[in-house]
């Protein structure tokens, strides 16, 4: 991407990047269409959206899936029926999505229907030429199919979610998960979230591994927990996309969506932000991570120290033993 745009995407000026991207689409001679690695095509050639059938398809991340789904209302208020072609992890969380008229899984084949337009997921705010309005978050935008599972009791300790590994792309987002070790605090009881082998490290960590490939079971497992910790991977979006808290820990060169510092994000209010001083530096950010969960845990526990094996026996059995019935709705911090 080019410096200009990474920096009007970085400090909310999306007029501005709107203006360099028609420059960029007017100035590059692209490849016929659908060809080459998905990741790398462009699909949207200015068409026209209005009245149309239009086909979202999903090329990238299951993260930037979830982040760009907050545009398909705005897609719906234009075009006449919107299908997503998403990946079949997030199929039930796709089809529940407002806006979306169908949701079908993603393969390596045509996609097996009609339709007047076609688009890919993380086109669609340059199409609709998306307000700084539209695309900060207001209240949490994910649905999440019911999960019939008696709820469980509420235990003592602070309930923390861990992700620390990532995938190929940009490996410099990854934590080794012995570095985690520190955050088994007193008054703290952790819990893994990641998902695929990593989540085998729990133990070396201290953590119950409560991992599951189910993402609509993932995200009802985040609500359960009072915060999360992760890298910049899918959790941190899905996280944010149901309004729930989470740390996130960026690299010091981190991707375009999030700022190269501070501590908000205005795709997602309810995460904070914690960045590498130095790259490579990941002993300063979680000495600053522990300091303030270090507070937190004596906050939410009323100053009442509850140590991590008796947080094992509570919250975290029955967080691996079942998903609550009915989530309540997340909230917005204030």
């Amino acid at each position: 991407m080019p410096d200009d745009w990474i920096g009007a995407m970085r400090r909310g000026d999306f007029a501005r990047a709107w203006a360099i991207t028609d420059l960029d689409l007017a100035a590059r001679e692209l490849p016929p269409r659908h060809t080459g690695p998905r990741h790398l095509q462009r699909i949207w050639r200015g068409e026209r959206l209005a009245g149309k059938r239009v086909l979202v398809r999903c090329y990238h991340g299951l993260g930037d899936t979830i982040q760009f789904l907050r545009f398909m209302p705005h897609l719906r208020t234009i075009a006449r029926h919107v299908t997503v072609w998403c990946q079949p992890e997030l199929i039930q969380i796709v089809a529940l999505a407002p806006g979306v008229d169908r949701a079908i899984p993603l393969h390596e084949g045509a996609p097996g229907l009609e339709y007047d337009v076609d688009i890919e997921i993380m086109e669609v705010p340059h199409a609709i030429k998306a307000r700084r309005d539209q695309i900060e978050m207001r209240e949490p935008y994910l649905v999440l199919p019911a999960k019939v599972r008696s709820p469980p009791a509420k235990a003592a300790g602070l309930a923390v979610g861990l992700v620390w590994e990532v995938g190929n792309w940009d490996k410099r987002r990854a934590i080794p998960a012995a570095s985690l070790r520190c955050l088994a605090l007193d008054g703290v009881s952790l819990h893994v979230l990641q998902r695929g082998a990593a989540a085998g490290q729990a133990a070396a960590i201290g953590a119950i591994d409560v991992s599951t490939p189910d993402v609509a079971a993932l995200g009802h497992l985040i609500r359960q927990l009072d915060l999360v910790i992760c890298v910049d991977t899918m959790v941190a979006h899905l996280a944010g996309a149901l309004g729930c808290e989470a740390w996130v820990l960026l690299h010091a060169d981190c991707d375009w969506r999030w700022p190269s510092s501070g501590s908000i994000s205005f795709w997602y209010p309810s995460l904070r932000l914690f960045h590498q001083k130095s790259p490579g530096d990941w002993d300063g950010v979680l000495a600053e991570v522990c300091d303030r969960l270090r507070a937190r845990a004596l906050s939410a526990n009323g100053g009442l120290h509850a140590t991590a094996a008796s947080a094992e026996t509570g919250v975290g059995s029955v967080l691996a033993g079942g998903i609550r019935a009915s989530s309540p709705p997340a909230r917005m911090p204030r």
